[in-house]
Formats: structure tokens, C-alpha cells, sequence
């Protein structure tokens, strides 16, 4: 489950509506009430597929700001855990799954890469923004996330640590599989 979808679906949500991300309580109830689902990379939110906007540069200006409201928080990791017991368990990526929304889990990983790599992996997705923009831009909603009040970006305790800069997808896929394995025996 891509939670970072999730906060970027209600940023969507509350743009789509005209609704200020900065409007703590608005956006709180906003998150309890719009509809979402992440599946095999598609994203809908209110039965519209919002897959491309969600990682567009309107969204992504705004959602450190949604991810920061508590009651967003409480709601979404509220689904999050709902969404892992009714499939038994699961694989949940975003900033705060090892310390917050599963912190007794089996496995933690804590993945990184350099800021220059994030920026060009995100640079490939987002072809729409510069590589300095999107540099910029992860840089500054780093910064947000590590000092927020509610759930900062930290490592979790007992969370492994990959770095992941000098490895492709299947490599980092293998790395990932053989700590499950690992972490089952």
C-alpha cells in the first residue's frame, strides 16, 4: 500500500473542491468523508482515477501540507490499519509505517538513496518538472516531514536501513525478499 498515495489523494480532494490544504479542520473532514483506493498503482479518489495529478506539481506543493494536519493523519492511518487486517497483513510504503502505524511489525525497512538519485528517480515520473525543481521540492518536504508535530520522519526503532542509491529495482526487490525471509525464520 503506497500510503504517500493516500495523503496525495486528499491533497487532490481538497484542491478538486477549492478547498485550502491549509484549513486544518476542513481538510480533517474532508479525509474522513472522500473516497479512496490505491491498487496496483492506480489511485482513485471519488471514483476518479487521479493517478497522473496526484504527483503533478499542484499536489505536490500542497500535500506536506496535508500530511502535517493530525486529524488527516488519525483518519488515514486509521485506514491504513483497516486495510492490513482485512487482507491479514501486508507490505505498507510511507514515511512513518515502522514508527507509527505498525511500530511492533515483523519487518521495518528504512529505505533510502541519495537526494541526488530521489531527484532523479522522481525527476523520470514527473516529466513535467525540472530536475532542480523536483530536487528542491523533495529537499523542503523533507524538511517539513522531519520536523512536524504529528508523526515525523524518523527511523524507526529496530528498522533496517538500505540504501538504495546504488541499486536498480530488481536488486533492491531481491534485497527486500531476502529481509522477509530473514525476519520469517
Amino acid at each position: 500500500l503506497d500510503t504517500g498515495a493516500m495523503y496525495r489523494g486528499v491533497t487532490f480532494a481538497a484542491i478538486r473542491r477549492g478547498i485550502d490544504p491549509a484549513d486544518t479542520e476542513v481538510v480533517a473532514r474532508l479525509a474522513q468523508q472522500v473516497e479512496l483506493e490505491v491498487a496496483d498503482g492506480v489511485v482513485t479518489v471519488d471514483g476518479t482515477d487521479a493517478t497522473i495529478e496526484i504527483r503533478g506539481p499542484e499536489v505536490t506543493r500542497a500535500v506536506s501540507l496535508v500530511a502535517a494536519n493530525p486529524g488527516v493523519r488519525t483518519e488515514l492511518v486509521r485506514r491504513q490499519r483497516e486495510w492490513t487486517m482485512a487482507r491479514g497483513g501486508g507490505v505498507l510504503e510511507g514515511r512513518d509505517i515502522g514508527s507509527v502505524v505498525f511500530p511492533d511489525a515483523l519487518l521495518k525497512v528504512y529505505l533510502t538513496a541519495s537526494p541526488e538519485v530521489r531527484a532523479s528517480r522522481r525527476s523520470k515520473e514527473v516529466t513535467d518538472l525540472s530536475f532542480e525543481t523536483v530536487a528542491a521540492d523533495l529537499a523542503r518536504r523533507d524538511a517539513l516531514d522531519q520536523g512536524r508535530a504529528s508523526s515525523p520522519l524518523t527511523v524507526a526503532d529496530g528498522a533496517v536501513h538500505v540504501d538504495t542509491s546504488h541499486l536498480g529495482v530488481d536488486e533492491i526487490v531481491d534485497r527486500l525478499v531476502d529481509l522477509v525471509e530473514e525476519a520469517r525464520a
